[in-house]
């Protein structure tokens, strides 16, 4: 009987762990393709990105309010000082990082796109050295030389490559670098209480727009200004169709950080970095079988060896964990980089913290 019941809850945990990640597949390929679908029609990509700040601006402060009033605790508000010297420089980072690879997909394919944005890793990994969030060892070094390799070789003699929007999203992935390096900093400052992603959220998005904007105001400003389907309309069905389209982006955009959390909290970050790694596959193999992007067979191994060393990574950095004998403020960033949301959380430290991230989680399977 014992191990018959084992059994069972084995199966439904395996079950469970598959139906997160299948939901965080739907969220996370979903909005890389309906993006790329939106900007064929709608060449304003930094306006859908503030759009899409704004909407989870909005989620996550109900999300906040409806824990504050089932818990009756108070959520964290930072002071302006924390706020602007600590919490600016992680939202402008990660508002470049959004902004220029939703940009990249006016120029490039879904398939470049994907495989450039992989390479964030290697960045990743060479500004935790420089800050000293990582050791120099050889195993680093041969992960380093597998992901660059991989990506010379999916870019080498690609028919569909695009300089300006290779640029664009290799840019990205390279503050995508500072991003996440900082990202684990203002995570492991336990004194601002920001460990749930939810209360992250709500403070990263209004300095978020505010960072993008000016980057807007430049390139986009004037031309949507005199754009039909925005601010010069002349008829109402289209722009109530173009504003909700745009609506459902970011609400996909919330979708992918709130379907994290779950298979963030529910397995580990190890699934969630490991799960990534099947979903740029999954988005190569439908951006050639839908998109009809062409990959080479020198490009797939590129890709392959990319691949590698990011699961290299992965491996080093299970290791790690296992190795350390203390507790550690906050788990590795894992290696799945595309996140359109700041959510790379890190388990509570505190038995109250996981009653209310548990109450959380259990409002999302409603």
């Amino acid at each position: 009987m014992g191990r018959w019941a084992l059994d069972v809850a084995f199966v439904w945990r395996a079950v469970l762990t598959l139906g997160l990640v299948l939901l965080y597949y739907c969220f996370s390929i979903g909005i890389t393709f309906y993006n790329k679908w939106l900007t064929k029609s709608f060449h304003f990509p930094l306006f859908m990105t503030m759009l899409h700040l704004a909407v989870i601006f909005l989620f996550s402060a109900l999300s906040r309010a409806l824990v504050q009033c089932s818990s009756h605790r108070a959520r964290v508000v930072l002071s302006w000082t924390d706020y602007l010297r600590r919490v600016a420089p992680t939202a402008l980072a990660t508002a470049l990082d959004v902004g220029l690879s939703n940009w990249s997909f006016l120029y490039i394919t879904v398939s470049l796109y994907t495989m450039t944005k992989s390479s964030a890793v290697l960045f990743i990994l060479i500004f935790s050295l420089i800050f000293k969030l990582e050791e120099l060892r050889a195993a680093l070094v041969l992960v380093v030389v597998l992901i660059a390799g991989g990506l010379f070789m999916f870019t080498y003699k690609s028919t569909q490559f695009n300089a300006e929007g290779f640029a664009l999203v290799l840019g990205a992935s390279f503050i995508g670098g500072i991003r996440w390096t900082l990202t684990q900093m203002l995570l492991q400052k336990a004194e601002l209480g920001l460990q749930n992603p939810v209360d992250t959220m709500f403070h990263l998005q209004p300095l978020m727009l505010l960072g993008l904007f000016p980057l807007f105001a430049v390139f986009e400003g004037l031309h949507l200004s005199t754009s039909e389907k925005i601010f010069r309309f002349q008829d109402t069905g289209l722009l109530l169709r173009v504003l909700g389209s745009l609506f459902l982006g970011g609400i996909l955009a919330f979708g992918l950080g709130f379907s994290e959390f779950l298979l963030v909290s529910r397995t580990s970050s190890l699934t969630l970095s490991i799960a990534g790694i099947f979903k740029e596959v999954c988005t190569l193999l439908l951006a050639a079988h839908l998109l009809g992007d062409q990959i080479s067979l020198l490009n797939w191994l590129g890709f392959a060896l990319c691949l590698s060393g990011i699961s290299l990574h992965i491996a080093l950095k299970a290791l790690h964990s296992r190795g350390d004998s203390g507790p550690k403020p906050l788990k590795g960033l894992g290696s799945n980089p595309d996140l359109e949301l700041l959510l790379r959380t890190s388990q509570p430290e505190e038995k109250d913290n996981e009653e209310e991230e548990g109450y959380f989680v259990a409002q999302g399977q409603q």
